[in-house]
């Protein structure tokens, strides 16, 4: 197992959909994974899912953690309630800890200021423009976009997000990430083969 665990963000409608498969096979290679919470209190998911933080976010500290991952959720776009979760990515960045952030997160992500000298991407280049924040010449349209510690993607991207996690991270790599992409996201099943060969099915 991986001596640092990777911190999952959960906080009233976030999209529970977005992070599985990172988180899934994040586990299956023996990361912990440990939810973070604005408190200790249950938080629902926009899918209805009821989850008890591990953690408070005050406690986490970079240092103890291989990533933290920021799933979108409608209070991205709906206040401030989410705004400490972008100030603790910018500690992890700061810290040179990796930082995974997808949908809505991207937009609390550009509002603290961590897009504007970042290549990333997002659901849609005018979606972050609203947030009236710098970075707009960085932005690159793809699927997902890793620039040094930070990943970004947009909402219908799930697998693309996984698939930069899992390299970031040393999952897997070359034919056997590309393989492992393939097969979640082209349904190909030829791909299954290359993961089974090399032990990652």
């Amino acid at each position: 197992m991986n001596s640092k665990p990777v911190h999952l963000a959960v906080y009233d409608t976030f999209a529970d959909w977005e992070t599985g498969h990172a988180t899934a096979h994040l586990a299956r290679a023996g990361h912990d994974i440990r939810t973070v919470g604005p408190s200790t209190q249950p938080v629902r998911s926009i899918g209805g899912l009821r989850v008890q933080p591990d953690l408070v976010l005050d406690d986490v500290r970079p240092e103890d953690s291989s990533l933290l991952i920021l799933p979108g959720a409608d209070l991205w776009d709906a206040g401030d309630d989410l705004a400490p979760f972008a100030r603790k990515a910018r500690e992890f960045l700061d810290a040179g800890v990796p930082v995974a952030a997808i949908c809505g997160a991207t937009a609390g992500l550009a509002r603290e200021g961590l897009l504007d000298d970042r290549a990333h991407t997002s659901a849609i280049s005018f979606y972050l423009a609203a947030t009236g924040y710098g970075g707009g010449e960085r932005y690159v349209d793809a699927d997902a976009v890793t620039d040094g510690a930070l990943i970004t993607a947009g909402p219908t991207e799930p697998v693309a997000f996984a698939r930069e996690v899992l390299q970031l991270l040393g999952v897997f790599e070359g034919e056997v990430l590309d393989a492992w992409y393939r097969l979640f996201h082209d349904s190909d099943a030829a791909a299954y083969a290359v993961l089974e060969k090399a032990g990652a099915a």
